[in-house]
């Protein structure tokens, strides 16, 4: 029963974590240089509506899900150092909940907070714009990167 339930949080991080590294990897290489070109407010008002609907979304179940199955991988891997793909488990569990959780709460979210709260043709806001470019895509490849390792060390768990 216990194998059954590691190789089932595996499986699911695993594909999990796969699926978010896809959604960031979008943001990372298309849609915010996209949202870049355009003007201030536009982008403003776009990248507010995303962050509108993403948080109504299937995007939403599965960014808690992921995290909090990768974060149970960490407890049973670190239950069970001795065995075969545990140092993989505990890895990935680890960097996905601090590299794309954490990095998520504490970063992205309240610089969406701050771009949310921007009167979009403001003077002030072409500096939080721009500042928000620089800033929430380095913090965003920083969780698609966290994301793709994960999924591969829940792999190499699996496989072991």
């Amino acid at each position: 029963m216990r194998q059954v339930l590691t190789s089932g949080l595996l499986w699911f991080s695993a594909l999990g974590c796969g699926l978010m590294a896809g959604v960031y990897f979008a943001f990372s290489t298309f849609i915010m240089t996209s949202l870049g070109r355009l003007d201030q407010a536009a982008g403003i008002a776009a990248m507010n509506a995303i962050n509108v609907d993403i948080v109504r979304s299937l995007f939403m179940p599965l960014f808690l899900g992921t995290t909090v199955a990768s974060a149970a991988l960490v407890v049973m891997g670190t239950l069970r150092l001795s065995e075969p793909g545990a140092a993989s488990m505990i890895a990935g569990g680890g960097l996905y909940v601090l590299g794309m959780f954490v990095v998520t709460v504490t970063l992205n979210v309240p610089l969406n907070d701050a771009l949310a709260a921007a009167q979009p043709s403001s003077p002030e806001a072409g500096m939080v714009w721009a500042a928000y470019l620089k800033d929430w895509v380095f913090w965003n490849h920083v969780r698609m990167v966290a994301s793709v390792v994960a999924s591969a060390l829940f792999i190499v768990a699996l496989a072991t």
